[in-house]
């Protein structure tokens, strides 16, 4: 992994910044980190967004210094003292969890409170659900205020499914939640399970994961600067990445198509075609996840897009040039009007 580092000197003289760097390294990714207070104090995790660093929390870590915490504030990789990996594929939801992970343990912290936002809750909320009790008090009784937990007869959680039922009914009684247990539900192929849904999933079979989810399998990224070949020939398309969710395998697919916007409101766009896949007739070398909107003319770069996928149109294939496969584009095109049940000639 090609690593690029911020030099210290750009770290001099920072008002109200007067912290210790602390380092860590993990598989050869330096990351910084905060760490003030007691060491045998409760510990207080600070995670900060994007695109921030632990700087974030400077008026914080004195106040919660003095109220007798420990306070560890890491930088997440890729942002202040980090290690920045020069990649962008290098940068997955999977590998953040992995590096933070590897903080807590390297560090040992126990009994730890959390403090996060932005990009750092999605962090931060993954590694609390991954320890049983941190789980039920962290997310249940506090975030939460939940008053009753309705589980499914099979509901296990935390780090290797060790938290069970009677586990979930004892932090019930001690933290004043009621546990209900609902049956599982399922069809004439068995229970709905996120095994199963995942096979669905990665078999392409997009019915039979919209029967066990109750809805189309969705994948959502932010709109991201491409090639933009798609121009070239008067199909602009939208590339999203990250993508967080499963994908399917590679083909072309009908899609709904939707803008997530910050403050939570869903602004719907018109159907799509969506290709996941290598891009083999321009050379592409990593998987990509590109729409073209139909009928849509506008700007969604830095927009977030949750695509719901619809319908398999086909398998992904190389063609003889540009021309060949604008021809195929626009035949997708009218495949897709079909599935979305939209007009032929909208």
């Amino acid at each position: 992994m090609d690593l690029l580092r911020t030099p210290d000197d750009r770290f001099h003289a920072l008002p109200g910044w007067s912290y210790e760097p602390h380092y860590l390294d993990l598989d050869g990714v330096r990351i910084h980190y905060v760490d003030e207070g007691p060491r045998s104090a409760a510990p207080v995790l600070l995670m900060h967004g994007e695109p921030s660093w632990s700087f974030l929390y400077r008026k914080m870590i004195p106040g919660l210094v003095a109220a007798g915490h420990r306070v560890v504030a890491p930088d997440l990789v890729g942002f202040g003292r980090s290690d920045k990996p020069a990649r962008r594929e290098d940068y997955t939801y999977a590998r953040h969890v992995a590096w933070m992970a590897g903080v807590l343990g390297a560090l040992d912290l126990q009994g730890t409170t959390l403090f996060c936002q932005d990009w750092g809750g999605l962090v931060g909320l993954r590694l609390v659900a991954d320890q049983p009790e941190r789980f039920a008090r962290d997310l249940v009784a506090e975030a939460l205020r939940a008053r009753v937990v309705v589980v499914g007869q099979n509901f296990r959680f935390g780090t290797k499914r060790a938290g069970d039922l009677a586990l979930l009914r004892s932090l019930g009684t001690e933290l004043g939640f009621e546990v209900r247990v609902h049956g599982i539900a399922s069809d004439a192929n068995g229970p709905f399970s996120s095994t199963r849904a995942r096979e669905a999933i990665a078999a392409g079979t997009l019915d039979e994961a919209e029967r066990v989810l109750g809805r189309p399998h969705a994948l959502s990224g932010v709109v991201v600067h491409g090639q933009e070949r798609g121009r070239t020939i008067n199909v602009p398309t939208a590339n999203i990445a990250p993508v967080a969710e499963m994908l399917p395998p590679d083909g072309v697919y009908a899609v709904r198509a939707e803008i997530l916007e910050d403050d939570g409101e869903v602004v719907p766009l018109p159907g799509g075609v969506t290709n996941i896949g290598m891009r083999p007739t321009v050379g592409g070398t990593a998987r990509t996840v590109e729409t073209y909107l139909l009928g849509f003319a506008g700007d969604l770069y830095d927009e977030r897009l949750r695509l719901h996928l619809v319908a398999r149109l086909r398998d992904e294939q190389k063609f003889a040039g540009l021309d060949e496969l604008k021809t195929q584009i626009m035949l997708d095109c009218i495949h897709a009007r079909r599935k979305l049940g939209l007009p032929e000639s909208a």
